[in-house]
């Protein structure tokens, strides 16, 4: 079995684990980064990009390269019900250098990073490394184990981070607290070819019982249709035909396309839950991202509070572990400054799930906008407030003076 030793180690290589990676290599933390797989190539990662992401962007002086990628911006989020469209959102009022969604593959935000960090002498990323298990000595966890192709391997580390999703192994292996809130829905994520005469905006559309968003991605459209959770055996039962003349109905602008569907296999379930630890740490130990607490898609803000959470982490962290003296309090800051954003966030989501998705999914009555959403309609101004709250999210992180190279 290999070992060897780094200070901080982070368990996973998605938006929370690379940003926190980056940014304390970049402040001077020798950092190891474990990714389970050999790419970053998941249909299941989130497109979205929000302004307070773009926003860190640029106080890293690195937005201009990054919107070189290939991206599409929205600056408004609209929902049509029925035949009518309600905007819900307007982004281009936010005090930002980039007031809009910026709807981009996440493989290329993660290649992003991860190009950027191996610019860096302190980090060092290791694909095909899946994190296993914990290893505890003297009152804390001192290690952390992972498979890789050569074999078994531990890596000891002042601090391990669990950065590895709603599916946290090392969660697990931590034997950590979980409030289950729930959720009553999922998703059936699916692609369909994009033609250049459709319109380029991403949307969602409401009918009497189902709804379905578009995701824009250039050449293809990335669809989640929404299911009432637990109802998948109910759609097969069903069959193929079935679900792909409701689909058609449901999405006439690519009716034509749905023959693209060939079997449910290229359907996968995304099954949505909502949960977040009682605490997310241990001494030696810390939950961030998905890891901490698994997000509703409502609003497409999961990726962003992860990244919140890595900035937060980041700015608490990063002078203890170049100094050798992180304690459990400096840990315990980092939950206590990201609690409140993440029980609003649930708890406005769990909001709308319980007063729009619950109803909708119910299929009783007539397709209409809520009241709240038609107020969005009627009076513009409103639409800077859900704009607000998804674009920048309750407490908006910035990059410290503390993760400046230059000041270290």
């Amino acid at each position: 079995m290999r070992e060897f030793s780094t200070t901080c180690c982070i368990a996973g290589g998605g938006p929370a684990g690379m940003m926190l990676g980056f940014l304390l290599a970049r402040a001077g933390v020798d950092v190891t980064v474990l990714e389970k797989h050999a790419d970053f190539l998941r249909d299941f990662r989130g497109d979205t990009i929000h302004p307070s992401t773009l926003q860190l962007m640029q106080e890293l002086g690195l937005l201009d390269d990054f919107l070189k990628l290939p991206h599409t911006k929205e600056r408004s989020i609209v929902a049509r019900f029925g035949d009518k469209d309600v905007p819900i959102a307007d982004f281009s009022h936010l005090p930002v250098a980039a007031p809009y969604i910026a709807f981009m593959p996440q493989w290329d935000f993660l290649d992003f990073l991860a190009d950027r960090g191996r610019e860096l002498p302190h980090f060092k990323l290791l694909m095909q490394t899946k994190a296993t298990g914990l290893i505890r000595s003297s009152g804390r966890v001192a290690a952390v184990t992972a498979e890789t192709a050569e074999g078994e391997t531990t890596i000891w580390a002042d601090l391990i981070v669990a950065a590895d999703g709603r599916h946290s192994d090392l969660r697990q292996a931590g034997g950590f607290i979980v409030h289950e809130i729930g959720a009553p829905m999922d998703v059936l994520w699916f692609r369909l070819p994009r033609r250049e005469s459709d319109a380029a905006q991403t949307f969602g559309q409401v009918e009497r019982g189902r709804f379905a968003v578009m995701l824009n991605r250039g050449d293809y459209w990335q669809c989640a249709y929404v299911i009432p959770k637990g109802t998948l055996e109910k759609l097969h039962a069903a069959g193929l035909d079935a679900f792909r003349t409701g689909l058609a109905e449901l999405l006439p602008v690519v009716a034509d396309r749905v023959g693209e569907i060939h079997g449910w296999d290229d359907l996968k379930l995304l099954s949505v839950a909502v949960d977040r630890l009682e605490r997310w740490w241990q001494p030696g130990l810390l939950c961030i991202g998905d890891a901490a607490h698994a997000m509703s898609p409502i609003g497409g803000v999961g990726v962003n509070l992860a990244i919140q959470d890595a900035v937060a982490a980041a700015n608490r962290l990063a002078q203890p572990l170049r100094g050798k003296r992180l304690t459990t309090g400096d840990l315990a800051a980092v939950q206590e400054r990201r609690a409140f954003p993440t029980r609003a966030t649930q708890g406005l989501q769990v909001a709308i799930q319980n007063r729009v998705i619950t109803p909708i999914l119910a299929g009783g009555g007539p397709v209409k906008p809520p009241f709240l959403l038609s107020l969005l309609r009627w009076f513009p101004p409103l639409r800077r407030i859900p704009a607000r709250l998804v674009g920048m999210g309750f407490r908006p992180e910035h990059i410290g003076p503390q993760l400046n190279p230059r000041l270290n």
